[in-house]
This record gives C-alpha cells, structure tokens and sequence, in this order.
C-alpha cells in the first residue's frame, strides 16, 4: 500500500511540474508584454484555459470511473488491467514526445503567442493552455488509475492525501526550479524522472502481464527462478516499494522475467532510433 502512495504521490508530482511549465512559459511570456491591455486580455484567455483543461481532465477521470463501475467482476478486472498496460504504454510515449520536443517547447510556444497576439487572436493563448493541461491532467488520470489497478487498491482518503501531497511537492519543486538553483535544473529534472518513468512502466508492464496470465488469457509457463524474499521481500515496505517502482519481483518466474528483458530491449530499440533520427535531422 505504501508503495502504491509512492507512485501516486510521484506521478502527480511529475506531472503537475510538467503542466506548471507549460503554463508559466505562457505567463512568463504575457508579463513581458508592454501593452496592459494585452496583458490583461492574455491573462484572461490564460487562465480560462487552464480551467478548462482542469474541467476537461475530471470529466475524463468520472467517465474511466463511470465505466469501471457499471461493469461485471470479470470485465472489470479485464479493464482494469488493459488500463494498466495503456498507461504503461503512454508513460514511454510522453517521455519520448520530452526528449523530442524538450528542447524546443519554450521557442515553440512563445512562437504560437507571438502569432495570437499580433493577429489580436487570444483564443489560440486559450488553446494552448486548454492542451497543455488538458493532455497532463489526462495522463495523469491514465496513470493513477493503471498504477492503482495494478495494486490491491487502498483508503480513499489516504489515496485523495496522496494526491495532495503531490500536488504540493510540484508546487515547491517548480518554485525551486524557477529560482535556477544548480543543485536541480531543468534539464536535470526531466532526466532523472524520465528514468524513473521508464522503471515505473516497466512495473506496470509486468503487473499487466501478472493480470492477464492470472485471468487466463496468457498461458504462462512455471517455475521460479530465483528467491530472494529472505533478503528483499516485494511485500514489505522498502521491497514493496521497489517492486512498485522498478517492476522487481522476489520470486520471479519465466515469464515474469521474460517479460521485463522483453520491455527494457524495446526501449533500448525505441530510443536508438530516436537518437539515430536525431542525427539525421541535426546533419
């Protein structure tokens, strides 16, 4: 259960300092406009988005819930694990669309305000908010909802402070990071939770592969190969967390391991490609 917090708590940590980003690039931007009226108005759009972003990432997360609930056991337990293996999957694809568009994004966006403004078009500062938090409010609906799918679930309480807690952590780490302190930049943030991410998914692969093989839809085959409860149990509080985070398992058997050789050479391949597509386009 604390394992599962942990990842609650990170997930919307991650994501919120990605979101925060976003919008204080646009705020950032609007604040150096010399007319107060354009000032004004951008603020107004701004802020209009980003609540509609927020509104449209609830109304995403009570639809996922209203289906979850108006199922059968069996389906819903089928559900639950193709979600767990949808976030899995989008974890890898959002830290790839960051390595891609990182080191762009604050060029790009100031470039699609610039064009709002100099056409008085302030709905497209609207817009860019709207997507910005729409589409992290989303993933973070995703993943929450894989990530407590793949466990055995929890108080709602404990898991509704969870999320607070995470949204506070993001709010001082974004303080932290717009300070410029050089224990932790940018850059440096993004790529120490790019790998974490990475190990997140590569947990939620396995246990979507647990999922499917207990549900009988993958015939798995026996056998442990190894047994390191006695030393690191994945049950226990630091081995729970661990296992939540990275994916590692006490008792493994063939598949399990398998599965998780399978996953990380597929993000090696993934990511040679991508580093080879950036050669092509930086020659």
């Amino acid at each position: 259960m604390s394992s599962q917090l942990g990842n609650v708590i990170f997930i919307i940590w991650r994501e919120s300092v990605e979101a925060l980003l976003v919008v204080g690039i646009l705020n950032a931007w609007l604040q150096k406009q010399e007319n107060p009226q354009a000032r004004r108005t951008g603020h107004r759009w701004l802020w209009a988005g980003v609540g509609a972003g927020l509104l449209g990432a609830l109304l995403f997360g009570g639809l996922i819930l209203f289906f979850s609930e108006h199922l059968d056991e069996d389906a819903q337990e089928l559900y639950q694990t193709i979600a767990v293996l949808i976030a899995a999957v989008l974890i890898v694809q959002m830290v790839l669309w960051m390595k891609r568009n990182g080191r762009t994004l604050k060029r790009d966006l100031e470039g699609a305000l610039q064009s709002a403004a100099d056409t008085s078009r302030w709905w497209g500062v609207f817009f860019l908010a709207l997507i910005a938090v729409a589409r992290e409010g989303s993933e973070t609906v995703i993943f929450l909802y894989g990530t407590l799918a793949a466990g055995a679930g929890g108080s709602m309480l404990v898991t509704t402070l969870a999320i607070a807690g995470g949204f506070v952590l993001a709010g001082a780490t974004y303080a932290l990071l717009q300070l410029g302190s050089r224990i932790l930049d940018w850059r440096t943030f993004f790529r120490i939770t790019e790998i974490m991410l990475l190990f997140l998914a590569a947990s939620l692969f396995v246990s979507g592969f647990d999922h499917l093989s207990s549900l009988g839809y993958i015939n798995a085959p026996a056998g442990k190969l190894w047994d390191t409860s006695f030393i690191l149990p994945d049950n226990g509080p630091i081995g729970g967390l661990i296992a939540a985070l990275t994916g590692y398992r006490a008792r493994p058997d063939v598949a399990e391991v398998a599965v998780y050789f399978v996953y990380w050479i597929g993000i090696y391949f993934l990511f040679a490609r991508f580093a080879s597509a950036q050669v092509r386009k930086t020659a």
